[in-house]
């Protein structure tokens, strides 16, 4: 599938006299606006000139969940759009995904033929976080619960002050602004609230509370605050316990995400590493959950762990996620992302990881036969991927 670039804004340049452009707490010579087609919204890519144009498009790509195969579209994109329009392959270097040659500025272009095969969707490289939210919907559905428990006498004492609702607000505030994410601080008990909440609110209320946990851990210093409140007292399998013992969908979709979310940070990989199995036992139904929002955030669970334990050299562990990821690609009447992920997950530990003879005992070639049939693009595609895999042994 090709993805078309074009440009909506540059915004800021070097060459302009203006301030350069902050995204994220980061300055860039240029942030382009750029719409890759399918109705998908538009994406914001940052360049500095004096950054390696393949690492910059490698990392776009991770973190917008993009094949890999795109990376010289995006090069190209990126040259031509910074007043680099004239380039030439650099016999030198290796480009590590292809074995072709990089462009560099300065003379017409050349063509590489790789030897190797090439694969479209995997190996996967790089987590998955869910990092969107509405604010202003989850304060109100907190702020709609803390009323309730105010009405009612027998849960009186367990609703929050105004206090402690400008507090709730305040930690939103600091999570809207993404720009200042380098430079902004949360409070111990900013953290010690939220905990609060999640432990002494009814199980049907504490969804919009987990909600906040979410976007708070993808805050370096919320991060570095919640990791030292898990240490202390490993709250994370505590809110995994009460939301699993009373399973609700929208305590599954949030928490299951809030999991998801600590892989950005290495700092929890141990701990992820150490409470695999009981993470894994805690959500197994919900790969065939019928919330479709639950399946596609459990095969990201998947997908995170599968990138992990490549990386951990974990046979044991790799083993486990290659039998989670297989279940949900021969499950029936999925959700496509979820397959899509599932797929990948088993495609990259084949490939990178230590499990492709266990995949071949488990028929991997049956189920990838299935879903090269899919009439999603790119379900058929990594499928065919696993095929090429399945050739070479």
């Amino acid at each position: 599938m090709l993805i078309l670039f074009q440009i909506g804004e540059v915004v800021d340049g070097p060459d302009d006299g203006m301030k350069r452009t902050v995204l994220n707490g980061v300055q860039y010579d240029y942030v382009f606006d750029v719409d890759i087609g399918d109705g998908e919204p538009i994406r914001k890519l940052p360049y500095n000139r004096s950054d390696n144009v393949y690492d910059t498009a490698d990392k776009w790509l991770l973190k917008e969940n993009l094949p890999l195969s795109y990376r010289q579209q995006v090069v190209e994109f990126i040259l031509q759009n910074s007043g680099q329009k004239d380039f030439m392959l650099d016999s030198s270097f290796r480009d590590p995904y292809t074995g072709s040659n990089a462009y560099v500025p300065g003379q017409p272009s050349k063509s590489a033929v790789s030897s190797k095969p090439t694969f479209k969707h995997i190996p996967k490289k790089g987590m998955l976080v869910f990092d969107a939210a509405q604010f202003d919907g989850i304060l109100k559905k907190i702020s709609e619960f803390n009323n309730t428990l105010r009405s009612n006498p027998d849960q009186q004492s367990l609703s929050i002050s105004d206090t402690e609702t400008t507090r709730l607000g305040a930690i939103a505030k600091i999570l809207k602004d993404t720009s200042y994410y380098h430079s902004s601080k949360f409070s111990d008990e900013d953290i010690r609230l939220l905990l609060k909440l999640l432990k002494s609110w009814p199980v049907s209320m504490i969804f919009p509370v987990i909600d906040v946990l979410r976007m708070v851990i993808l805050h370096p210093d919320g991060s570095t605050l919640v990791k030292r409140a898990n240490d202390e007292n490993d709250t994370f399998m505590e809110l995994i316990k009460k939301v699993t013992s009373s399973p609700l969908p929208p305590n599954l979709l949030t928490s299951i995400r809030v999991v998801v979310n600590l892989f950005k940070n290495s700092g929890f990989h141990l701990w992820l590493q150490k409470h695999r199995v009981e993470i894994f036992d805690a959500f197994a139904s919900c790969y065939s959950s019928s919330n479709k929002n639950v399946q596609v955030s459990y095969s990201t669970l998947v997908l995170n762990y599968a990138v992990l334990l490549i990386e951990k050299k974990d046979e044991e562990g790799q083993a486990h996620v290659l039998s989670a990821a297989l279940e949900i690609a021969e499950g029936e009447a999925l959700e496509v992302d979820a397959k899509y992920r599932a797929l990948v997950a088993i495609g990259s530990l084949m490939l990178e990881g230590l499990v492709k003879k266990i995949a071949l005992d488990f028929e991997v070639g049956s189920v990838a036969k299935l879903a090269k049939a899919s009439k999603d693009s790119k379900v058929s595609e990594v499928a065919a991927d696993i095929e090429t895999l399945i050739k070479q042994t």
